[in-house]
């Protein structure tokens, strides 16, 4: 599990409701249904006109690989692909086929460097799935990008038609306050939403993708290095190049 995710958007909301208990004993003023109802169903909704129904579910279950998996580690796949290439030096490309990935794009380039697949082909094939999953995956960021634009203004939106309320009962000054308060939770509750939980997840996805991407770069490297040179340093040395010198660890000699 991502716990700085996860501690990071529970403790805004604490910091958030802690500060409305030290500056208001009533916890209700802060309660609106209607306001609610118009920031969360117009975001839903604006969603729901903006993107496939079957985008915005994608997105929905996509939320929840941030909390419930582990980022990747690119240090973790380059020692992978150097153990492959000794695996390839010691018993030849055919071998493999045999390797145990998790990954089925891992085991996909692994497939075809055993068939012995031209290097250019490999390359070109892997890139493709790359670009597709970049597209896939901006996509389900771009949802929560929109949600993080509709909430404020939908609850803007929610202010004015309190605005239009007040402004009607302008005869009954002792009204003004309390409807100038419930107009204002609206534009509160939409930039609630945008600030703790939208755009920090449309943030935390975009960060996954380019550690998802950039592992399945190596993979790709790595395939191709070992089909053209088959040598373990020279793997190490094209795959370090993804990761800061400072955290590089020292190439192990190849059996």
């Amino acid at each position: 599990m991502d716990f700085a995710s996860f501690i990071g958007i529970i403790s805004g909301i604490a910091l958030i409701i802690s500060a409305i208990f030290l500056g208001s004993s009533d916890i209700s003023i802060f309660v609106n249904v209607p306001g609610i109802m118009i920031v969360v169903g117009g975001t839903i909704a604006a969603t729901l006109v903006t993107f496939q129904f079957r985008d915005t579910m994608s997105a929905l279950r996509a939320a929840f690989i941030v909390f419930g998996q582990d980022k990747q580690n690119p240090q973790a796949m380059i020692a992978t692909m150097l153990q492959i290439t000794k695996i390839a030096r010691r018993e030849g490309l055919i071998a493999l086929s045999r390797v145990d990935a998790e990954s089925p794009f891992l085991k996909r380039a692994m497939n075809m460097a055993s068939d012995a697949s031209d290097e250019d082909y490999i390359r070109h094939t892997l890139q493709a799935d790359i670009n597709s999953l970049r597209m896939r995956h901006y996509v389900v960021q771009d949802v929560f990008k929109k949600m993080g634009v509709y909430a404020p203004a939908f609850g803007m939106l929610g202010t004015l038609i309190g605005l239009i309320q007040m402004l009607a009962q302008m005869d009954d000054p002792e009204a003004i306050g309390p409807s100038m308060a419930v107009a204002l939770l609206t534009t509160f509750y939409g930039s609630l939403l945008s600030t703790v939980i939208f755009n920090p997840i449309a943030g935390k996805l975009k960060a996954r993708t380019i550690l998802e991407i950039q592992t399945l770069e190596i993979i790709r490297d790595g395939t191709v290095s070992l089909l053209g040179s088959n040598n373990y340093l020279a793997v190490y040395e094209r795959l370090s190049s993804y990761v800061p010198a400072h955290q590089r660890k020292p190439a192990g000699m190849g059996d």
